[in-house]
């Protein structure tokens, strides 16, 4: 069968076959260092600046200090963790967004035990209490729109995206009533004295413990999709749900127990964040990392080991992109430019992985 082409001066676009790893990930290495440039010559025009010092500035944003450093593995283990969430459910083509309203109820869970138990229970207790509140909270928010599909065919993508406002504004409820001190509209840091369900850190590395957990999330989500029975299941609903049930299998099982899974990853995240990190809560705590992980997880093809290389590209960059408008004295909104510059190459990018441009004589 012959591949559909697109014809115009002399010049076709032809789709790929296929395309192997490696190659795929020097296109985007390609579309990276492009970026970078444009992102020079851009900050450049508004600062005359020089764009070497720009790239340099870049690079330091992530690797300037330690501290930096560990700062840029903590919001690349998050958003990786976030990823990893959204990889099951795409793989079964249901269009999970609402992995930012996953995450804060996670996060609302995770502080609502936190300061209903922190003074009364030993911090173990707390802290397993959380951690089991956050994951159900979460599976619990991923269950609701998967029953709606599963038994009325709603529009996953809406019912997903509007159950991130519904959690953001219960978060919002929560935290005019928890608000210390009163009035400040804010909750503070929960527990700062006794620190009742801090997770422990190893070492002095604070945020260790996330890295780790992302790093053997990344290794179960894996083999959970490629070895076991219902990642095999999954993957059959995704290709087709007429196939899935013609073999016996459930199709509205299949949707719910992941999403299920996704809420509850999504879950653990706000765990991490509320009890790991930050020790407290605010309505941005997520910080769009739920949107941005659908990016991620589609940049990688749903391929948990190439989340790990996708998340660092967009976290190293975005780190950078705020170090320029820091140091050259940019508003943040400078820092939002240079971003979504950074992002538009890596999205574009892809058509150059799905497809080639040949001369007609080579696309005969």
């Amino acid at each position: 069968m012959k591949n559909k082409t697109k014809r115009g001066f002399g010049l076709h676009i032809v789709k790929r076959a296929s395309i192997s790893w490696y190659k795929a990930m020097g296109i985007r290495a390609v579309a990276l260092l492009v970026s970078i440039v444009v992102c020079a010559i851009v900050t450049w025009a508004l600062t005359r600046q020089s764009p070497m010092g720009v790239m340099q500035t870049i690079f330091l944003g992530s690797f300037a200090s330690q501290r930096r450093f560990w700062v840029m593995m903590q919001d690349l283990s998050v958003l990786l963790l976030i990823s990893l969430a959204m990889a099951p459910a795409f793989r079964m083509r249901f269009w999970n967004i609402g992995g930012e309203g996953q995450v804060m109820i996670g996060c609302l869970a995770t502080a609502a035990c936190m300061i209903n138990f922190g003074k009364n229970l030993p911090n173990g207790l707390v802290i397993l209490i959380s951690l089991i509140a956050a994951v159900v909270a979460g599976g619990i928010w991923g269950l609701v729109p998967a029953i709606c599909k599963a038994k009325w065919n709603t529009n996953e993508t809406l019912f997903t995206l509007m159950m991130n406002y519904v959690a953001i504004q219960l978060c919002a409820y929560f935290i005019i009533i928890w608000e210390s001190p009163k009035g400040s509209g804010k909750v503070g840091i929960i527990n700062q004295k006794t620190h009742a369900g801090w997770l422990p850190t190893i070492g002095k590395y604070k945020y260790l413990l996330t890295v780790i957990v992302a790093a053997a999330m990344t290794v179960y989500i894996f083999c959970y999709m490629k070895y076991s029975k219902h990642g095999y299941e999954l993957a059959v609903v995704g290709e087709s749900q007429k196939t899935a049930k013609y073999v016996g299998i459930s199709v509205g099982k299949v949707i719910v127990r992941t999403m299920v899974l996704s809420g509850a990853i999504c879950g653990l995240t706000g765990f991490m964040l509320v009890a790991g990190s930050d020790h407290t809560i605010t309505t941005t705590l997520a910080g769009g990392r739920g949107f941005t992980a659908v990016l991620v997880a589609w940049m990688a093809k749903f391929n948990p080991f190439g989340m790990i290389f996708t998340s660092f590209l967009i976290t190293f960059m975005s780190k950078g992109a705020g170090e320029v408008a820091s140091s050259f004295n940019l508003n943040e909104s400078f820092s939002d430019i240079l971003t979504s510059i950074i992002i538009f190459f890596l999205i574009g990018c892809e058509f150059f992985i799905q497809y080639r441009i040949v001369r007609q004589k080579e696309a005969k």
